[in-house]
């Protein structure tokens, strides 16, 4: 796990927007795009769309397009992973 996807995780222990991400991490729209990309693809966090409430599938093809429109929430196993380290 990278730096910059250690510290998106420390980040979704509960719901959070793009936005609320973007405030918090020191990480340019293009790398926190990448790092976020990279945790859905190990299924450490998952999507929130179009709120907070409702899951939303994973489309590696359209994900860069809305990017800062979901909200995203740390899996189980994306827990367990971020505190074993």
């Amino acid at each position: 796990m990278t730096e910059n996807e250690f510290d998106i995780l420390d980040e979704l222990y509960f719901v959070a927007s793009y936005p609320d991400l973007r405030s918090t991490l020191s990480l340019s729209d293009d790398e926190l795009c990448e790092g976020l990309q990279s945790l859905l693809g190990k299924g450490y966090i998952r999507i929130m769309y179009p709120d907070q409430d409702t899951e939303h599938a994973y489309d590696p093809d359209t994900f860069g397009k809305h990017c800062q429109d979901y909200f995203f929430l740390a899996t189980k196993a994306g827990l367990v992973v971020h505190n074993s380290i």
